[in-house]
């Protein structure tokens, strides 16, 4: 193949690649402790490449994305080529292993983009593609699909959720004013992107001061995205939440879990258990949370992505002991004044340890995304 086949056959697996990524994110938060993935068939018959099948992991988990897409394509599959943005599992469960479907189907070519770290698979899908005689090319846009597939990297390697810290802050560096609960420091267009955003998370959380001064629902309220809620989770050592609250009124249909030790009274026990909320033990060290065991104990249950949007001292003991992956920081174009309350970190106070990886405009604010520097490579 001459130079200028390959640099074409390159682009080519780009943009495919980019569609696939693209595609992964529909269900994102919604398929378990599977990822969410992408899987496009595409074919050229002379007239240039076409899509003939597409797939995303179904919800809940299964089918994975490759049997879906092999199937939108039928016979048309043999000879074509393949695009994941995950490589192809190749253990055995109560179906067999995308990498067989994918030989099976007598595909001609597979693109893959991340490598999977679970040791089940581990470069164990690549090598049984190509020892059926199937053409590899791994790493495209590897860079982008582990950004999009980070939850279940870092859970698979660690153990334990990506998080992602998600902070508004004021032109004057506040997230807030004493006394006054929730503060208007974002408009109507950002505050629509976070909901987007709580949408492809499998859980939030926050700390009891926040649940007592805000009183938030911490639910997706984009029309036609309210089933998309993430678990709702909040640090409250003492379970002191009122059962009053907005996040005990929607436990009975939003997932609600108060992380607390273990010395609740019975009665209030029984009483949070009956509104519909679910308690998690926690471990202590000098009488706050243990983040490690937590975060471990949230992995064992099958979240991936936990964002974090309150309150400032629980972000910094998220920072402090090294468990923040990612930081989204909306900056709002007014300033709080006098009697404000000062942001952990602001666009000009970065934490060491974080690089820029995107940023955006949202109405009349600005938006800027940092990825610890041991999350993902340098593209």
């Amino acid at each position: 193949m001459s130079a200028v086949d390959l640099s074409t056959r390159a682009a080519t697996d780009r943009r495919f690649m980019a569609a696939a990524i693209r595609l992964s994110r529909k269900h994102m938060g919604l398929t378990g402790t599977n990822p969410s993935v992408g899987t496009l068939i595409v074919r050229d018959d002379g007239a240039g490449p076409v899509i003939i099948g597409r797939g995303v992991t179904a919800l809940g988990g299964r089918p994975h994305a490759e049997p879906q897409a092999l199937a939108e394509a039928g016979e048309a599959a043999c000879g074509a080529t393949a695009y994941v943005t995950l490589e192809p599992c190749a253990h055995h469960g109560r179906t067999p292993p995308c990498a067989e479907a994918l030989i099976a189907a007598g595909v001609a070519r597979v693109v893959g983009a991340a490598s999977d770290p679970d040791s089940r698979v581990a470069g164990r899908g690549y090598a049984m593609l190509r020892a059926a005689g199937i053409a590899v090319t791994e790493g495209v846009l590897a860079t982008e699909a582990a950004d999009q597939l980070a939850g279940y990297l870092i859970r698979s390697i660690s153990k334990r959720p990506e998080v992602t810290l998600k902070l508004a802050v004021s032109a004057d560096g506040m997230i807030g004013r004493a006394g006054e609960g929730q503060v208007a420091i974002t408009g109507a267009v950002a505050r629509a992107q976070v909901h987007a955003m709580r949408a492809e998370a499998d859980a939030i959380l926050v700390g009891i001061g926040t649940a007592l001064v805000d009183d938030p629902e911490l639910t997706c309220r984009l029309p036609g995205m309210e089933a998309r809620s993430p678990i709702r989770i909040v640090l409250d050592r003492a379970a002191r939440l009122p059962l009053s609250s907005r996040l005990i009124a929607t436990a009975a249909s939003v997932p609600l879990i108060l992380a607390c030790g273990a010395d609740i009274a019975p009665e209030r026990r029984r009483a949070l258990e009956a509104a519909g909320v679910a308690l998690l033990g926690i471990d202590e060290h000098d009488g706050m949370v243990a983040l490690p065991e937590l975060l471990e104990d949230l992995g064992a249950r099958g979240i991936a992505t936990l964002m974090v949007e309150g309150g400032a001292a629980t972000m910094r003991s998220f920072l402090a002991d090294g468990f923040a992956d990612r930081i989204a920081l909306f900056t709002g174009p007014m300033p709080i004044g006098k009697g404000g309350i000062a942001a952990p970190f602001a666009r000009d106070s970065m934490p060491d340890g974080f690089r820029l990886v995107r940023s955006a405009r949202f109405g009349d604010d600005d938006y800027a995304e940092y990825v610890r520097n041991e999350c993902l490579p340098a593209s």
